[in-house]
């Protein structure tokens, strides 16, 4: 279990949070080599210590970093684990000047204060000569111990231990900083501060980049691309919503406020020099110049549900007026924009404004019991890198769709379809507002006739 080789391929240990699992593997700036598994304990291989730093600069996934002493299934094995470890390796961290103290994490599993200190004391062994110091120690060494995920058969001894030193922590803060119940100016559909990192984090927003929000809403996508120090900017069709009036989606209050939009959130969090400027405008009419380029598309398309899936236009003949015709400025009507639609023209306007190598990140709803992997979207230009679901009922996902752009769009492509049956726009999309609301009346259905009628 001991690796005997230098800094540069030492062997670590990466905690994970236990929420949004799926997301994890894609969440990285690096390229990772692990061993995958669904513990919340992943062992890193063939990475520095600076690529795990720079991960955890990055990553609200994960919890903490170890650079990995020793691991096993019992704690003799740990014991003899610890031993094979290189001491030149260890040496640095034990000398007698130091301070250290030692920690100790149970997953799905509560110690008392004693349990915890026997486990301590059992790693007397360890030549530590430094000085105690639990308030502020030079080095923090951590006993992690996992015990399954079954909160209802919880073994008496654990699974699998690891021991390390501690290298850094991830930046789950961001997920309570950032939180949306503390932001200046929130709508019904807000976006949740730990996905919006995660979708910064798939779409490889870096300092400089330009990102583009084509169905911005309140702009929490925006807030969390800027945190990584991309300029940021966006459209959407909701006039009330980009001008930041009409009624407010707080509790208790009716109205939204004088400064509540989408640049005050930003000034929220010190990134206001990042704001380029948000606009309305219609996503399925592109107002941008062929030569646009973003670094990053990272968008909430809407479903239907909460939000209505809207365009401008109208069912009549549409008459151009005369090139001379001077009346009162037109105010669109609106129609139906249909998710297939929505969808064809978010990968169409990417493969056009995005840069070589840029990305697109998304949310594709999803009725459960009829997907398969048809029903992604694709494009000539783009490659799909990452499917990730986030469950939302027993009937309903939404999955987190990341794609690249690696070629720019030729004449071809519009007749791409034609050739291959994977570039036709998918229809089932369309009745997915149907099927959830379907669901529901199912699900309301059974609960109504499990519950017994009071009886005068």
């Amino acid at each position: 279990m001991a690796l005997h080789c230098g800094r540069a391929c030492r062997q670590y240990l990466l905690h994970l949070a236990h929420d949004n699992v799926d997301f994890r593997l894609p969440v990285r700036t690096v390229n990772l080599q692990f061993t995958q598994t669904f513990s919340p304990f992943w062992q890193l291989n063939g990475l520095s210590e600076d690529d795990i730093r720079s991960v955890m600069s990055r990553t609200v996934c994960g919890k903490s970093a170890f650079e990995l002493w020793g691991h096993g299934t019992t704690i003799d094995e740990l014991r003899t684990s610890l031993l094979e470890y290189p001491a030149e390796n260890m040496a640095p961290y034990l000398q007698q000047n130091s301070t250290y103290k030692i920690n100790v994490y149970t997953f799905n599993k509560t110690l008392v204060f004693k349990d915890r200190i026997e486990k301590i004391d059992a790693l007397d062994f360890l030549p530590f000569k430094g000085t105690v110091n639990l308030k502020d120690p030079e080095h923090i060494f951590c006993l992690l111990e996992d015990y399954g995920s079954d909160p209802n058969d919880i073994p008496e001894e654990p699974f699998h231990m690891y021991f390390g030193r501690w290298i850094a922590d991830g930046q789950r803060e961001l997920i309570r900083s950032y939180s949306v119940k503390k932001r200046h100016f929130i709508g019904n559909t807000s976006m949740d501060a730990g996905l919006s990192f995660i979708m910064a984090n798939h779409a490889k927003v870096k300092a400089d980049d330009l990102v583009y929000d084509p169905f911005v809403g309140t702009g929490s996508l925006l807030v969390a691309c800027s945190r990584f120090g991309a300029y940021v900017c966006g459209t959407d069709i909701d006039y009330n919503t980009i001008h930041g009036i009409g009624k407010a989606s707080r509790k208790n209050q009716k109205w939204r406020g004088p400064d509540e939009n989408i640049r005050a959130n930003l000034r929220q969090y010190g990134t206001e020099s990042l704001y380029v400027d948000v606009m309305v405008s219609d996503a399925s009419k592109t107002v941008w110049r062929k030569n646009a380029q973003f670094d990053a598309i990272v968008t909430d398309p809407p479903y239907g549900i909460r939000e209505s899936t809207r365009r401008t236009g109208s069912h009549k003949d549409i008459i151009k007026p005369p090139e001379d015709f001077s009346g009162e400025s037109h105010v669109p009507v609106s129609m139906a924009y249909h998710l297939s639609d929505i969808f064809a023209d978010l990968l169409n306007f990417a493969a056009h404004h995005l840069v070589l190598g840029g990305r697109l990140v998304y949310w594709l709803p999803i009725y459960r019991p009829e997907y398969c992997e048809e029903m992604v979207p694709l494009h000539p230009c783009l490659t799909l890198t990452n499917n990730c679901e986030q469950t939302l009922s027993s009937h309903t996902s939404r999955r987190l769709i990341t794609m690249e752009k690696i070629k720019e769009p030729e004449d071809s492509d519009r007749l791409a379809h034609l050739a291959d049956p994977r570039f036709t726009p998918y229809q089932g999309h369309n009745s997915f507002r149907e099927k959830y609301f379907c669901g529901l009346t199912k699900k309301n259905g059974k609960d109504s006739k499990a519950t017994p009628k009071n009886k005068d």
